[in-house]
């Protein structure tokens, strides 16, 4: 992994990508928040040495490097996931690429279903917490010691600084946002009323099949993490109703406008 992880790095520096401030992986839906960024360049992940292909429509399959504002940014244009059938060591490799082009801090998005009943389609949750429910860690199996420690800290997952950070954003461009916490379960089925329930009572406020493998890696690799998730299905007792990927990706679009003001702003200040 760690001569992978540097073979993929050194070609992508070749190809000008150097000491991005921000990582952003951007998930389901939420690909065009590109358009934030003044692109420099666009690799397709088929180019790049040992990087799977996103098999989900709705994840483009780019890796975007360019600026917002002053900032340098490196993009994940989709994502890879569990459930497509890569090993978890494929899912998380793009944070290792990343840390080691120089991403300290690593921003995430993904499209999740909310059990908090105050939560409405469409709704904006900044994510202060998780609760790992995937079958696999990432960080299963022998420890790579140049990566990061055998047992990894995890008291601050999500960055305290920059929820407060974000909280400004949203509040002086009236954008209103919820703060909760996320479960990650394994996909890709969406989940029955009886595991809408359970994520509820577990203590999470929306579910979704990414972004924890992510930030654990980034957290493992001593990355500042930030999380966003798009409520675009509820499961809510009760209200609990049919719901495609068509229209998860439909919620998606409407919001990722807002969602783009936001990280747009966000990295600026």
């Amino acid at each position: 992994m760690w001569n992978k992880v540097q073979d993929t790095v050194k070609f992508l520096q070749e190809k000008g990508i150097s000491k991005p401030d921000y990582g952003i992986i951007l998930g389901t839906g939420l690909g065009n928040l590109v358009d934030k960024i003044s692109i420099e360049i666009a690799i397709s992940y088929s180019e790049i040495p040992n990087f799977p292909v996103s098999t989900v429509e709705g994840h483009s399959g780019e890796l975007i490097f360019g600026t917002i504002g002053s900032k340098k940014v490196v993009a994940m244009r989709g994502r890879f996931h569990y459930y497509e059938g890569w090993t978890m060591a494929q899912t998380v490799f793009p944070v290792r690429v990343m840390k080691y082009l120089g991403v300290e801090k690593l921003i995430v998005s993904n499209a999740s279903g909310g059990v908090n009943p105050r939560f409405k389609v469409g709704d904006i949750m900044i994510i202060t917490d998780h609760i790992n429910m995937m079958p696999k860690h990432p960080l299963h199996g022998k420890n790579e010691a140049r990566f990061g420690p055998r047992f990894v800290d995890m008291h601050e997952a999500y960055c305290k600084k920059m929820i407060e950070k974000m909280e400004h954003v949203a509040r002086k461009l009236d954008v209103p946002v919820h703060k909760g916490i996320y479960l990650a379960l394994q996909g890709p089925t969406f989940e029955t009323p009886a595991e809408y329930k359970m994520v509820k009572i577990l203590g999470a406020d929306a579910v979704g099949m990414s972004t924890v493998p992510e930030v654990i890696v980034a957290k493992h690799m001593g990355m500042t993490c930030f999380g966003i998730s798009v409520i675009t299905d509820l499961g809510v007792e009760g209200i609990v109703e049919a719901v495609s990927h068509e229209e998860v990706q439909e919620v998606a679009k409407k919001a990722e406008k807002v969602v783009g003001k936001l990280v747009e702003a966000f990295i600026k200040n």
